[in-house]
């Protein structure tokens, strides 16, 4: 059945559009197709006819049939029959409005923050690994806990670092996403809420959401003293009764903050007094670039359940991942896991094994690296975006802008046509929340990173010329990308 849009409702979507800072037609224009982009009008829907939108808006007919033409020359409206063409995404656009799919050449990606493989480091680790591999090639190569050599390494590495671990305390996962997945799945209910930081990384939230839980976002203080305002989670374990929480507290993502040993121990008392399960991401830990020490969150707490991977360490290409947490919590979510899949590829981690037990190998080189990119990044934002307000990160891969104006979906609509992609500030929080806010990477070279700020100017530029686009976003549903 055929779907299509009446005048009334198109203009009440329009909003408060004609700002008399463009020609009335490419306004309209405009805003029609950041509407479609955003999702507000759906794909494949039948726009009304020139003679009825533009009686409705009180507008010549020229205009609107102006307006249109630019729809279909820019490829969001078909030809249709007569005036009554049907709303469309072309395909170099697609990415911005469809998660998951690659990014078109000719786009440099700011959703994504990962860097490329430690080359010579994880060439030599498979090229070992594939000498191991004859000696696996007689069993089935089913094992839903992973490869003892690599469960193995991983228990050894968490023991040197302060916190006593047996390989039956670690599930080897395929990346840190799977991890999460899988302990959603044997703790949290339907229903059951569960307590994450505001801003968070956005595919927890995903996920949390997947599982049919309820995510009860308690917001980061807007200064970085203290980082986390323990007292709220506090009070919301208590009065909520969360059954899991799930926090990012080494160099959290987006911000890049990390959390202080007290307000560590404060918070896994405070768990435990609650029944709330810690589920701590520590898959950022190592990118350590201001040299801060903490003690991990499972050394406050045996109860705590953590996460890690070597997909920012290493290479997401690895995808192996892994939970340490008391064996009867590996048992249940070993459980858990075998309704996703029976176990990981065995080549992938009997390299990941040698990776983990050099672990420090390739990190030195890395972590200058990122420093390198770091105050380049800071530097091109205060010379090329001096409104922003960056908040300067201790460790992980990106910086949390704030913007002058609740711009950040419309910056993200806008930039495909400048060359970036972006992943707006809504995709990190709950209920709409971050239009001030945009999470960008500094994990490209110097060079790529002084042309994604300068697209960025860009965009902002056109916002500015064009005040009805910030309006018409500023409540809008952000495009929904891939984000990693």
């Amino acid at each position: 059945m055929s779907t299509s849009l009446n005048p009334t409702a198109l203009v009440r979507l329009l909003g408060s559009w004609n700002s008399g800072a463009l020609p009335a037609y490419r306004e309209l224009a405009d805003v029609v197709r950041l509407l479609v982009m955003d999702g507000r009008i759906p794909l494949d829907v039948a726009l009304p006819s020139e003679r009825a939108l533009a009686q409705t808006l009180g507008l010549s007919r020229t205009t609107v049939t102006a307006a249109y033409a630019s729809l279909r020359e820019q490829g969001f409206l078909t030809a249709g029959q007569g005036s009554r063409g049907r709303t469309r995404i072309p395909h170099r656009t697609a990415p911005v409005s469809a998660p998951g799919l690659a990014v078109p050449e000719g786009l440099l990606d700011l959703a994504y923050a990962s860097l490329p493989a430690a080359g010579e480091v994880v060439h030599r680790a498979f090229a070992d690994a594939l000498t191991e591999l004859p000696a696996r090639l007689p069993g089935f190569g089913y094992d839903a806990v992973g490869e003892p050599a690599l469960r193995e390494a991983i228990a050894e590495k968490y023991t040197a670092e302060g916190v006593p671990t047996s390989p039956g305390q670690i599930l080897v996962t395929s990346g840190a996403q799977h991890a999460l997945n899988i302990v959603l799945r044997a703790l949290a209910g339907k229903q059951d809420r569960v307590m994450v930081e505001h801003p968070t990384y956005p595919n927890a939230l995903d996920a949390i959401r997947a599982a049919g839980c309820k995510p009860l976002p308690v917001a980061l203080p807007s200064g970085t003293s203290p980082a986390w305002d323990i007292d709220a989670m506090v009070a919301t374990m208590n009065q909520q009764r969360p059954a899991m929480a799930y926090l990012v507290p080494d160099f959290h993502n987006p911000t890049g903050r990390i959390m202080s040993d007290l307000q560590r121990r404060r918070l896994t008392r405070a768990a435990a007094a609650s029944g709330t399960v810690l589920v701590v991401d520590e898959t950022l830990r190592e990118l350590n670039l201001d040299g801060v020490r903490t003690a991990p969150m499972s050394s406050f707490s045996p109860a705590v359940v953590s996460i890690g991977s070597l997909s920012k360490s290493h290479w997401a290409g690895l995808r192996t991942g892994w939970i340490r947490a008391d064996e009867s919590l590996i048992v249940r979510f070993v459980a858990a896991r075998t309704v996703m899949d029976l176990g990981g590829p065995v080549v992938e981690q009997l390299a990941a094994a040698r990776l983990v037990r050099s672990f420090a190998e390739p990190l030195d080189a890395r972590l200058e690296e990122l420093r390198h990119n770091r105050e380049s990044l800071l530097g091109l934002i205060a010379e090329r975006l001096p409104s922003w307000e960056v908040e300067r990160p201790r460790g992980g891969l990106t910086v949390w802008c704030r913007l002058p104006l609740a711009s950040s979906t419309a910056l993200t609509v806008l930039a495909p046509d400048f060359g970036v992609r972006l992943a707006a500030g809504p995709r990190f929080g709950v209920g709409g929340a971050f239009e001030h806010y945009l999470r960008v990477p500094y994990t490209l070279p110097a060079a790529q990173l002084e042309f994604a700020v300068g697209a960025l100017r860009a965009a902002q530029d056109k916002l500015d010329a064009s005040p009805h686009l910030r309006r018409t976003l500023k409540t809008e549903r952000p495009p929904a990308v891939a984000v990693a």
